[in-house]
């Protein structure tokens, strides 16, 4: 019994949710009838229309009547117990796919069940007046300009009723009528157009228009489940909490940037969004009554944005083109592939077609000029048209800029604008003076003036426009200091008493800097940048900057001297070709050294020196016209003489004199491990490597380095020659040798041979024969070895012995001997399970009777032997041979 019951819950629970998701917008209305039954009352006729959703629920969202709850908007209290209002008719609204054949790809699931209730209310006439309330439960699912789940959103949906405060005496307001038609295709990505407008067919008010956000409701206002209370009664009470819609969708934009409602049509127009699916788009409309605001009415309804494609003409108001003569157009939306786009470039020039996505053309104008451009949109045949008009202004040569001056914080920065245009008139300013500090750093005059209130790099950015309707943006940057900049060359200076010196103030950015410069004795002109001075004295001269009311100083030290002090570096003795620095020693600002061919630089105090010979220098240094005279002598003395021989190459384990010539009082090898008699100029050397010997000669002359030479002794590697292993041929078979070991061979004895001074003659034999090969070093370091040749008076062949012994005195290698072979191929030895033991390619290696160092026993083995003969006959053998341990 409990499984029972928890079913039939779990049941109404799931029927509950789904008949509940279905509202896709309402609107709330009334109509003033007359005076109430009771005195100083009106009565209203009260209308709820509810758009539900056709395809959810085959039955939808039925409520057999409405509450309506009615508060006072003086304090939001509940005037009495709710209103209820019957259901009185229902109508299908949808959007027929057959309608617009210039649509491909209709929508076919645009339907609305509209659904009306409605009642009379008698309300006593009231100063501040009514709202009328209605909520449910819930929205349908899956919107996509609402965060979280729509589905668990609801829906408030009021009147309000203006009070005798806001309207005349003996005057009452009624609804205005919404009349236009709620079911259109909307195309993903293309154009479209929503009427919203109504008219106020009772009042005759003014009426205006703004998108706005819709309510949530349906107990979702006072904490209260959704699905537990669909269709509260009475109603919360107001204010009403908006829906949660997405950041790029708020109720103001609630299909994008795109997309804006006319204010005084209620046409909305734009692009609509790019992401197919229901979005929530509310209007607020607003009652003027001879110019006053008297009534805000609202209606919300969900739009479906569908995934088809429309043929539209979409194009702005006007384009601006203030660049060039060569502009550009396109649609703005892709329109059904293969359509035609016809272009009229409103100048008398011929028309231009495209079939582009966009319909992308340029066209080249004559001349200045607003020109009337109309783009027409049409399929293949003609089935389908659209067009649309907009304004090219083509005015180019337009040139945005300004300069400024000014340079303090707190001080006026004046700016100029410097805008040119080629047609037309600069009209328009709008400046940005890029202050952090308040929002008012504006202005719209053509020439301001701004006081900054922080320093740094400001960038000012001026807007500037047309009477021909180009606009156009300059950034630039301003640099406010604390100070105006003051620039000097020096701070410190020297001057002889004799001598005047020019000074030189600089102030970057300024544009009418004033000097004054103190103290006023002995100075040209005080007033200007770069007076002349002549103190005889040290003077401090104090410079004052005055830049549009900005101030700031600095100073010039001016040190002055009746002579120049001198003092030079002392005498000294170098090696020949040795440089050396050379330092002179006072208070002089210029230098000159004497002579100037071997130094580095003879206009500083401290050049370096390279004399060829002993040599002295003289310097005189300068303070203007003051000046002195120094001397140094630099005393010059050849290196030691060293030569250590002429580089020389060995054979390895060979032996070599070395002979050695000096010109000084002392010498040293090194190193000397491998020297014999190295106190002596002519040691012998004994390297097995190649060895740099180094000869170190100093002497008493006054050259404190010594004179060094290097002797390379290279070393020959080991010469080893190899004539080849000895081999078996047959009569007849021609045999290459090949020798290895050095660059030049010699063999003997000729016998045979085709040539005996090449690394691999041919041998024509009749005879065994031995041959002796000699490899030597273009040093003539040799070494000889042997190959012996054994002759076979057979056919080629591969012998192969019948039995070895291993571990024995003789005989201990099982290997096959080949005679005439050319080519060996294989040598495999098998045990008597088949294994194969041993396998080899190389004609002279054999199996030593082991299995991975294990000695096998004695026993007899299974053998097979293949090879190619010199004239190019493949032998092969097989047979046993016995393993006697």
């Amino acid at each position: 019994m409990k499984t029972f019951w928890l079913l039939l819950i779990i049941l109404l629970s799931a029927g509950t949710v789904s008949q509940a998701n279905h509202i896709r917008g309402g609107e709330l209305t009334y109509k003033y009838l007359g005076a109430g039954s009771t005195p100083n009352s009106s009565r209203y006729e009260v209308t709820l229309k509810l758009f539900i959703d056709c395809f959810q629920n085959s039955q939808g969202q039925f409520d057999g009547s409405a509450p309506f709850t009615v508060f006072r908007k003086s304090n939001n209290s509940q005037l009495r117990a709710a209103f209820i209002a019957p259901f009185i008719s229902e109508s299908r609204i949808g959007y027929d796919p057959n309608s617009n054949p210039c649509i491909t790809n209709p929508p076919t699931d645009i339907c609305y069940n509209l659904r009306f209730y409605r009642t009379t209310i008698d309300l006593q006439d009231d100063p501040d007046g009514y709202i009328i309330s209605f909520q449910r439960c819930c929205r349908i699912a899956g919107i996509e300009n609402i965060s979280g789940n729509s589905a668990a959103t609801g829906a408030t949906y009021l009147a309000e009723i203006p009070g005798t405060n806001t309207l005349a005496a003996n005057e009452h307001n009624s609804s205005p009528e919404i009349s236009g038609n709620d079911a259109v295709a909307i195309c993903a990505g293309s154009g479209f157009e929503f009427d919203f407008s109504a008219r106020d067919v009772n009042d005759g008010d003014s009426l205006t228009y703004q998108l706005c956000s819709a309510y949530d409701g349906g107990g979702r206002t006072q904490a209260e489940d959704c699905y537990t209370c669909p269709a509260p009664n009475p109603a919360a009470p107001p204010p009403y909490r908006g829906l949660p819609y997405q950041v790029n969708y708020p109720g103001t934009s609630p299909l994008g940037s795109s997309v804006s409602i006319n204010r005084f049509t209620g046409i909305i127009t734009g692009l609509a969004p790019d992401v197919v699916g229901q979005y929530v788009v509310t209007v607020c409309i607003s009652e003027y009554r001879r110019g006053k605001l008297i009534n805000v009415h609202r209606k919300d309804i969900h739009l479906k944005v569908s995934d088809c494609n429309p043929l539209k003409a979409v194009l702005n108001p006007d384009y601006k083109f203030c660049d060039d003569f060569n502009v550009s157009f396109q649609n703005g939306q892709v329109n059904p592939s293969g359509s035609i786009h016809v272009w009229d470039f409103g100048d008398g020039t011929k028309t231009d077609t495209s079939t582009a996505a966009l319909g992308n053309v340029r066209h080249l104008y004559a001349d200045t000029g607003t020109y009337r451009v109309k783009l027409m949109v049409m399929l293949p045949g003609g089935q389908c048209l659209d067009s649309a008009f907009t304004l090219a202004k083509v005015y180019p040569g337009f040139f945005p800029g300004f300069t400024y001056t000014g340079a303090c914080l707190f001080t006026p920065f004046n700016f100029r604008d410097t805008s040119n245009t080629r047609y037309g008139t600069v009209n328009k300013w709008s400046w940005e003076f890029g202050d952090e500090t308040t929002p008012l750093d504006v202005s719209t005059l053509q020439n301001p003036s701004y006081l900054y209130n922080s320093l740094g790099v400001k960038t000012v950015r001026l807007t500037v426009e047309t009477n021909k309707g180009c606009q156009k943006i300059f950034t630039g940057t301003v640099d406010v200091l604390d100070k105006p900049a003051l620039e000097l060359p020096f701070r410190d200076t020297l001057i002889c008493s004799i001598d005047s010196l020019q000074l030189q103030a600089n102030s970057p950015g300024s544009l009418a800097p004033r000097f004054t410069w103190s103290p006023a004795t002995n100075i040209s002109n005080r007033n200007i940048a770069n007076p002349l001075v002549y103190p005889k004295t040290t003077t401090t001269y104090i410079v004052d900057l005055e830049d549009n009311g900005c101030i700031t100083r600095d100073s010039i030290r001016v040190r002055v001297v009746n002579e120049v002090t001198l003092s030079a570096s002392a005498d000294t003795t170098i090696c020949l070709t040795d440089p050396i620095p050379l330092q002179a020693f006072g208070d002089g600002l210029k230098y000159q050294w004497t002579p100037a061919e071997s130094l580095n630089d003879p206009t500083v105090s401290n050049p370096i020196a390279t004399p060829t010979a002993t040599t002295t220098y003289a310097v005189t240094a300068s303070i203007g016209k003051c000046t002195k005279t120094g001397n140094i002598n630099i005393r010059t003395v050849p290196y030691p003489g060293a030569f250590a021989g002429e580089d020389i190459i060995i054979c390895y384990e060979d032996s070599i004199q070395l002979n050695a010539t000096i010109n000084g009082s002392s010498f040293s090898w090194s190193p000397q491990n491998t020297l014999i008699a190295p106190e002596t100029l002519s040691p012998i050397a004994f390297p097995l490597t190649t060895t740099s010997y180094v000869l170190t000669v100093t002497d008493n002359k006054g050259c404190p380095k010594p004179g060094i030479d290097t002797v390379v002794v290279g070393v020959r590697p080991l010469v080893q020659a190899f004539a080849g292993n000895d081999t078996a041929i047959v009569v007849g078979q021609p045999l290459q040798l090949q020798g290895t070991g050095a660059d030049i061979y010699v063999w003997e004895p000729s016998t045979g041979l085709n040539f005996t001074n090449i690394p691999n003659p041919i041998a024509n034999l009749s005879q065994n024969q031995t041959y002796v090969l000699r490899v030597s070093t273009p040093e003539d370091c040799f070494s000889y070895d042997t190959i012996n040749i054994t002759l076979f008076r057979t056919n080629p062949d591969i012998f192969v012995p019948n039995a070895f012994t291993p571990g024995g005195s003789s005989n201990t290698v099982f290997r096959p001997r080949p005679v005439g072979i050319a080519r060996f191929d294989y040598f495999r030895v098998y045990n008597r399970w088949g294994q194969l033991v041993f396998s080899t390619r190389e004609a002279n290696r054999g199996w030593d009777g082991n299995i991975n160092g294990n000695a096998q026993g004695t026993g007899t083995y299974v053998w097979m032997v293949q090879g190619t003969d010199f004239t190019g006959k493949t032998i092969f053998k097989k047979g046993t041979m016995v393993l006697i341990r």
